[in-house]
């Protein structure tokens, strides 16, 4: 009977048992009068509640023993019980209050999201207004300047087409005399150089040795994974870029392992990046059909050069410092001057046009090679803008080419796990690095000096030049490698990954 009842406050069999007819809870009639006569309502519904309403419960009486006749104990025992009440009464206060402040906390919450959801939304649209502007600053530049005339501004306007001069308009005679001159320089120093190596070279025992001195994993988006390309700065070679999966490149310099920038700015990942060789000036290309150039410091973009229609796989500076060749699945190849953000001139293989995959110049700078989709590596003078050579052979898209510092050596690689290298003056294959099958290579590339070719893909690899023997290999990326790099005098090999790591290799 009255064992089963127990008090909705104190949670204790009652006494006296009582009913609230608003929420139908038990009571003990001498808690439940203190709180009516404290609030007028009904501790668990908030409704009015007088005394009168209670609805008293029949049970049968507990035989209690007597209080003992008035001495100190029982008046003891009683100022103990209404202590007891209030803390009860207390208690049940603390908890109902809880309650409120919880769901405050909760609605609070849910505005401090949104308003975050508002500022996110905002920043966005400034980062957009920003690249507008960037967007009309170099057109704005470009009309006056244009030779071609109204027609091309023309076409350009109606069909947003990237603006670029009737064919080699914008090669005009002062810019070839300067690709002229820097060549000649460059020839007379490379003659000069060729028949020491250079001083302070990493000797190639010392590559042998080579271990993993760090692997950075944050300089990328977690949630879309993968660095796709890497170059280094050769003035200051503690600096070194990344493009990224995630629509951004990054500087980073591996001597503090501080991240300097972050370039945001693409629309789609980054799958080319350029380290200007003596400025903080980078270049970087992507599938949005976009070629940034960006200053470091500021993180904001210089230059948008439009010069293609599709996406761009192929980015090379020219010695110059000044020129940009770039190459396109839109079968083009374009040069830029990347100060104004003009093209120059846009060239396609009226032969046997293919989308291209790769692009470099010749360290001279009048000649460049390009890679296609159908295996076929060309050769292109760039004042006549004529296709003077090809070298057949490889089979599947050419995935990455590399001069050789000497000038005397192209390496090429495909979809067909070979490396291969030619001859520029006989114009032929001289030698094939047979991989293993199904070993994928992303990118090539030379040190300085031309000494080591460094190779990555399934794995990391150097190579020895003129012997071609493999010095070291690296197995510590845990996906395909996209990209390697050498640092100056090669003292340090870097690397990336679809692991979404940047390794550094040295002694």
């Amino acid at each position: 009977q009255n064992m089963s009842l127990i008090c909705a406050i104190s949670s204790e069999v009652p006494d006296q048992p009582v009913v609230s007819p608003l929420s139908g809870a038990v009571f003990e009639r001498r808690l439940l009068e203190k709180y009516i006569a404290e609030n007028g309502t009904d501790p668990i519904t908030n409704k009015e509640l007088t005394v009168d309403q209670l609805i008293e419960l029949k049970v049968p009486p507990v035989a209690k023993p007597k209080p003992p006749s008035a001495t100190s104990i029982p008046a003891i025992l009683k100022a103990l019980q209404d202590e007891w009440d209030a803390v009860m009464l207390h208690s049940f206060t603390l908890r109902q209050q809880l309650q409120t402040a919880r769901q405050e906390l909760s609605h609070a919450l849910y505005q401090h999201d949104a308003a975050t959801r508002v500022i996110a939304r905002l920043n966005k649209e400034v980062t957009a207004a920003r690249e507008a502007l960037a967007t009309l600053k170099p057109q704005a530049g470009i009309a006056p300047a244009a030779p071609a005339g109204p027609t091309i501004a023309a076409t350009a306007e109606a069909g947003g087409a990237a603006d670029v001069p009737s064919e080699g308009a914008g090669l005009t005679e002062e810019v070839v005399a300067r690709l002229q001159d820097t060549a000649t320089v460059l020839t007379q120093e490379r003659k000069r150089r060729g028949r020491t190596v250079p001083e302070g070279l990493t000797p190639a025992e010392q590559i042998r040795g080579f271990t993993t001195l760090a692997s950075h994993p944050g300089l990328h988006s977690a949630s879309v994974p993968g660095i796709l390309a890497v170059d280094v700065h050769q003035k200051d070679t503690s600096k070194i870029v990344t493009g990224g999966s995630d629509k951004n490149a990054t500087v980073f310099n591996k001597d503090t392992e501080q991240v300097v920038a972050i370039l945001k700015g693409h629309t789609k990942k980054v799958t080319c990046v350029v380290y200007h060789p003596t400025e903080d000036t980078i270049i970087t290309a992507s599938p949005d059909t976009q070629i940034r150039v960006w200053n470091v410091g500021t993180s904001q973009t210089l230059q948008l050069i439009r010069a293609h229609d599709g996406p761009v796989t192929g980015l090379s500076l020219h010695a110059t410092g000044d020129y940009l060749l770039s190459a396109s699945r839109d079968h083009n190849w374009a040069f830029s001057d990347i100060r104004t953000g003009r093209v120059l001139c846009k060239v396609s293989d009226s032969s046997a046009s293919s989308p291209l995959t790769a692009a470099q110049f010749h360290p001279d700078g009048l000649i460049l090679g390009t890679g296609t989709l159908d295996a076929t590596i060309k050769i292109w003078d760039l004042k006549e803008r004529s296709n003077v050579a090809n070298f057949p052979g490889h089979s599947g898209a050419i995935s990455s080419i590399a001069f050789s510092e000497n000038g005397y050596y192209l390496a090429t690689a495909a979809e067909d796990s070979t490396v291969r290298l030619w001859d520029l003056r006989k114009l032929k294959n001289f030698k094939t690095i047979q991989l293993d099958e199904g070993y994928e290579v992303m990118d090539l590339c030379f040190d300085q000096s031309g000494t080591y070719l460094a190779v990555a893909g399934t794995d990391v690899r150097v190579y020895l030049c003129k012997q071609w023997s493999d010095l070291r290999i690296f197995n510590d990326h845990t996906a395909m490698a996209t990209g390697v790099r050498f640092g100056s005098n090669a003292s340090y090999l870097a690397s990336t990954s679809m692991d979404r790591t940047l390794k550094i290799y040295g002694p």
